[in-house]
């Protein structure tokens, strides 16, 4: 009981007068507390007057830049301009030629497609001193101009009151005697030109492609310059070398995701689809039918059928396909083995033209397997003049053959990708019906196979690239295309008015294509 006592009777201990008033917790929690508040108070936003912003005005030279040839003449110094109305590329290259070969008089050419200039600017030549206009425009189908002299030929047709007097101009027609309407664009423009005023200093020059392109135009080019430099009391300078119009640049160390690797148009567009499709941006069709016709002959006749679902093409009776194809990657592999190159070098050819739109002669960068396999042309034959017209045009010898038939011509890479030209899409008459399978589109062709003079095997390009469209599950295979609208009306629009059909060789493929459709609407209406 002691023991208890004593410890309840115990008085409790005073605290001592050292003792601080706030723990060393309590310091803590009270800065703590005391931050948050004024962290509080100096983050508070206070609202912000709104600057007055001036209003920029976009520049305006871009615009003048694009489609004024005249400025950009004035600029670098230009006085011959050389416009160019081309399906396949020929008349592009005569029109290059042509501006090279200014240099050789004193005088300064630019190439130019006119889709991409301002045309009603044509007036204004005459404020170029010694200035002149040179016109290669080539015709096609039944007459018609191609689709980037489409819109000059519209202006021409529609400016009665276009005054052109002052304008110097000469035109070189490229047409195929074979057709009807030859060289109908070549003969308009240069009649025209002079209906509206303009001076003719040449006579115009006609091509026949079912002769010899070549030789009739050095035939005429030869007379032209002459002429040129009499009526601007010229002389040529004696420098009858070879003119380079691009530099080659190689890259080692450049970013893959920036390399060409067989777009059209915009790097990776295959990769990244997005409509509107045409001939700078195709779609990628999936191949659903691949099969042939025909079972006795020698000939294969294919029929296949691509796949547009969601690509929202349209197309009509009438219309064309236009597929871009490659070329045999055997071919490639052999002219990169003759000329001792690796294909995979990545390469620029930059035009050492600083001011020409036309900055690349095709996609780059890019490496020359891509080069050779996607953009040139190298299986149909160099273009040459009659002398050796019977080596090399009547044997049917591509750039491969030459090579192999003469060794002793070993070119630079570069040189050849410069001289070769482009690979150009193909035209084929649509043979199915919109009405019918409006998210597919049939394709009928003959698959161009033979043996030339020197025994070796020639092979169609896009004929054998599309009969190697296999259809497997497990493989989707692709075609890069567009449509092309017809220049051709089609049938009438009404269905009880009776219509004859005529389809002699390729038309068989359009005439599929209608008479179908049109059994449909009869039944419909």
């Amino acid at each position: 009981m002691a023991d208890v006592e004593t410890e309840a009777t115990r008085p409790e201990p005073m605290a001592s007068e050292d003792e601080p008033l706030l723990s060393n917790l309590d310091l803590v929690l009270f800065s703590l507390i005391a931050g948050l508040v004024i962290y509080w108070f100096m983050s508070r936003k206070k609202p912000e007057p709104i600057p007055d912003f001036k209003k920029i005005t976009p520049p305006t030279t871009t615009s003048t830049r694009e489609t004024s040839f005249i400025e950009k003449m004035k600029k670098t110094g230009k006085n011959i301009i050389v416009f160019y109305g081309s399906q396949t590329g020929t008349a592009e290259e005569f029109a290059n030629r042509l501006s090279k070969d200014a240099q050789r008089y004193g005088m300064k050419g630019m190439a130019a497609d006119p889709e991409e200039y301002e045309m009603v600017e044509l007036s204004r030549l005459s404020e170029i001193e010694n200035s002149l206009a040179i016109f290669c425009m080539a015709t096609y189908g039944e007459g018609d101009p191609t689709d980037n002299a489409q819109d000059f030929y519209d202006w021409l047709q529609e400016n009665d009151n276009e005054d052109l007097s002052g304008v110097n101009f000469t035109v070189f027609g490229l047409g195929n005697k074979t057709y009807e309407h030859y060289n109908a664009m070549g003969a308009y423009v240069d009649k025209r030109l002079e209906e509206l005023g303009a001076k003719r200093i040449f006579d115009l020059g006609m091509g026949d492609d079912d002769g010899n392109l070549e030789d009739d135009f050095v035939s005429w080019r030869e007379q032209f310059w002459p002429a040129v430099c009499q009526h601007f009391g010229v002389e040529a300078l004696g420098d009858d070398s070879s003119i380079r119009q691009y530099e080659l640049k190689e890259h080692t160390d450049l970013n893959m995701n920036k390399v060409y690797t067989g777009e059209i148009g915009r790097i990776k567009s295959f990769e990244n689809q997005k409509p509107p499709f045409d001939s700078k941006n195709p779609f990628l069709a999936s191949v659903t039918v691949n099969r042939k016709l025909n079972k006795a002959g020698s000939r294969h006749l294919m029929h296949l059928e691509l796949d547009i679902t969601g690509s929202k093409i349209r197309y009509e009776s009438g219309d064309h396909v236009a597929v871009f194809p490659t070329n045999d990657i055997a071919l490639v592999l052999k002219l990169g083995q003759i000329l001792g190159v690796d294909l995979d070098t990545v390469i620029s050819l930059n035009n050492l033209d600083e001011e020409s739109n036309k900055k690349h002669p095709f996609p780059c960068p890019t490496s020359y397997r891509t080069a050779l396999t996607h953009y040139l042309d190298i299986t149909h034959p160099p273009r040459t003049n009659a002398l050796y017209q019977s080596w090399v045009l009547d044997d049917c010898r591509n750039i491969l053959a030459c090579l192999e038939d003469l060794p002793s011509l070993r070119p630079p890479i570069d040189h050849l990708c410069e001289l070769l030209p482009r690979l150009q899409a193909r035209y084929y008459s649509i043979a199915s019906s919109s009405k019918i399978h409006p998210n597919s589109i049939h394709i009928c062709a003959v698959v161009v196979e033979y043996k030339t003079k020197t025994g070796r095997l020639h092979n169609g390009v896009a004929t054998n690239w599309l009969k190697n469209k296999v259809v497997d599950n497990g493989h989707k295979s692709t075609v890069p295309m567009y449509i092309r609208k017809s220049p051709v009306p089609g049938c009438p629009s009404s269905p009880p008015n009776p219509v004859i059909m005529v389809g002699p060789g390729h038309w068989y493929r359009a005439l599929r294509g209608l008479h179908p459709g049109e059994r449909l609407a009869q039944r419909a209406g």
